[in-house]
């Protein structure tokens, strides 16, 4: 059955002749291809897909400091083509970089870019950069998305080389993963390019312009799982070879031989890992399987996912440890400091070991050692002489009950029970470092004693722990004042496989500030709807953080569906005296 999209993958563009340099380093997340400081969107031939015509409706006429919505400030213009414009901005109600996508309203893709604009942004998965906004006013359409500015594109890693094994295993991993869950909901990507694939820090690959590219352009295809089935395989042959799998040069690679065809990665580059060079042809050649390997090819990144899924483990490489020097001693520990030095001789030389001093075999040797056999055997048994009558004095205290009739409060027989004062809770913020908001309506449900009401989290599809995705996710609270923090109680929404949580103290409200630079309080993981949190010393501060790093996974509910996830309907800090 023919599948229809309104995106279709551009795998041959012919824009990027020039190669990058390694000032391309940072991704601009803007979700447009640039090069070189222009638009990558020049006359390309779109492969097993079309490209609408181009409206006559010219990009709008704005400049730097504009304010969309009141809200979106418009900094820097990244990309002008074809009809619209790609923006970095600055969103002034949340103090976070942002991109946004300006065309006319009356543009003839107007209406196609906004329903792909809120598709995607109804997907709600982290592998993809987020749509935020998708708005028509005052005669312009224009769509806000992530920007991610320490992200790097794919477009830069491969200018500086081919990817190890390891890494290019992750990327088509993870991105064949990302695509089939996009498909599973209808959407397609259609421009899957070097461009499009950004890197974060911590190693984890994202995907921009889900359907809002391809709309951008108009690019439609009849088969578009093939088609990014299709462009995944060539990312991962550029990956391998640093080539472009096609005749013609692009995104700053070279392409193939001309008239040679498609031909394996390990003839264009030798040490090509094997299984991966077989995955990227059986990616690439769609309409049936290598006459050399007897695979069948994968047509759809679900596919291509268990493909990948079905080969043996790569591992990371092995970090590289170099010996340090050997020590030497200078002629200054050697006792040789200030004594001519013969000549020939080096002034650092090697010391001679001494040999250990022998045993005491002597008569006072044996004499000390049988001394020090006694006196450890004294001490012995005077340690148990201790505990014995220590026992036998507990016992002749003890009723026929078994209990102490002789104890007074606050002795060591019977310490006085610590007092537990709650701290009052002023106000709260989400802490999302990575700038990614989860339920900013809900933060104030997490600390107002009514189990019914809840702060949530996004659905994740892989856990429970949150690498794959963000180091953490949670919220600050403010306390007033500084007050001695000792002890928090948290109550969950779900419970099942375990939540891990811990509390740091933050020097403000901010997100901005990374945990890993804050005092930690107290951490621990619960496999049920509670958890309570102690330190033995108590930290004082007015701000806490509590960091969510692992998430049960639960059942489908009203807000979203099956997956991993976590709610916190009230939380409270205490002081332990």
């Amino acid at each position: 059955m023919a599948e229809r999209s309104t995106a279709a993958v551009d795998v041959a563009d012919n824009s990027g002749n020039q190669p990058l340099t390694a000032q391309a380093a940072q991704a601009t997340s803007d979700g447009v291809d640039t090069q070189n400081g222009r638009a990558a969107d020049g006359p390309m031939p779109d492969k097993d897909g079309e490209r609408t015509n181009a409206a006559p409706a010219a990009a709008p006429e704005l400049h730097s400091g504009h304010k969309l919505a009141r809200r979106y400030r418009l900094e820097e213009c990244v990309t002008r083509v074809d009809g619209f414009s790609s923006w970095r901005a600055m969103d002034e109600k949340l103090r976070r970089a942002v991109g946004v996508h300006l065309m006319p309203a009356d543009h003839a893709r107007a209406r196609s870019v906004l329903a792909a604009a809120r598709s995607s942004a109804l997907l709600g998965d982290p592998r993809f950069v987020q749509v935020l906004d998708a708005v028509e006013e005052n005669d312009v359409v224009y769509v806000v998305h992530e920007w991610l500015p320490d992200a790097t594109e794919l477009t830069a890693l491969l200018a500086a080389g081919p990817l190890e094994a390891h890494e290019a295993y992750q990327l088509v991993s993870q991105v064949s993963q990302a695509m089939a869950a996009a498909h599973r909901e209808g959407l397609a990507h259609l421009r899957l390019t070097p461009s499009a694939i950004l890197r974060t820090s911590t190693g984890q690959y994202r995907i921009r312009g889900l359907a809002v590219n391809a709309a951008l352009r108009g690019i439609t295809s009849e088969t578009p799982q093939r088609a990014d089935t299709e462009a995944i395989g060539a990312l991962l042959y550029a990956a391998l070879t640093q080539r472009w799998p096609y005749e013609s040069d692009a995104y700053g690679l070279t392409g193939l031989p001309k008239g040679v065809g498609l031909i394996a990665p390990d003839q264009v580059r030798a040490g090509v890992h094997r299984g991966l060079g077989e995955l990227a042809m059986r990616a690439l050649a769609n309409d049936g399987a290598t006459a050399s390997r007897q695979e069948p090819a994968c047509t759809t990144p679900d596919e291509l996912a268990k493909a990948v899924a079905a080969m043996p483990r790569i591992r990371p490489p092995e970090p590289a440890f170099t010996a340090p020097p050997e020590y030497q001693h200078t002629t200054y520990q050697q006792g040789n400091y200030g004594r001519p030095t013969p000549p020939g001789l080096n002034t650092v030389q090697s010391r001679p070991v001494v040999p250990p001093p022998p045993p005491l075999q002597s008569r006072t040797g044996r004499a000390l050692k049988w001394g020090v056999a006694a006196l450890l055997i004294a001490a012995l048994g005077l340690g148990s002489w201790q505990l014995a009558d220590t026992l036998l004095g507990r016992a002749s205290q003890q009723g026929n009950s078994g209990t102490s009739n002789n104890t007074k409060p606050g002795t060591d027989d019977n310490p006085k029970p610590q007092e537990r004062t709650a701290l009052a809770i002023k106000g709260a913020a989400e802490y999302y470092p990575d700038d990614k908001a989860q339920d900013l309506d809900g933060v104030s449900k997490s600390y107002d004693n009514d189990s019914s009401s809840f702060w949530r989290t996004y659905r994740f599809d892989d856990g429970p722990d949150l690498g794959a995705y963000k180091e953490g996710l949670g919220l600050v609270f403010d306390l007033g004042e500084e007050q001695e923090v000792s002890a928090a109680s948290i109550a969950f929404r779900y419970d099942g496989d375990h939540t891990t949580a811990t509390i740091y103290a933050a020097p403000s409200l901010s997100s901005s500030t990374p945990v890993k630079s804050m005092k930690q309080i107290a951490t621990g993981s619960t496999k049920d709807k509670q958890l309570e949190l102690t330190t033995d010393t108590p930290v004082k501060t007015r701000y806490v953080v509590l960091w969510l790093t692992a998430m049960p996974k639960a059942p489908a509910s009203e807000y979203s569906g099956a997956g991993y996830k976590q709610g916190i309907s009230n939380v409270v800090f205490s002081r332990i005296s």
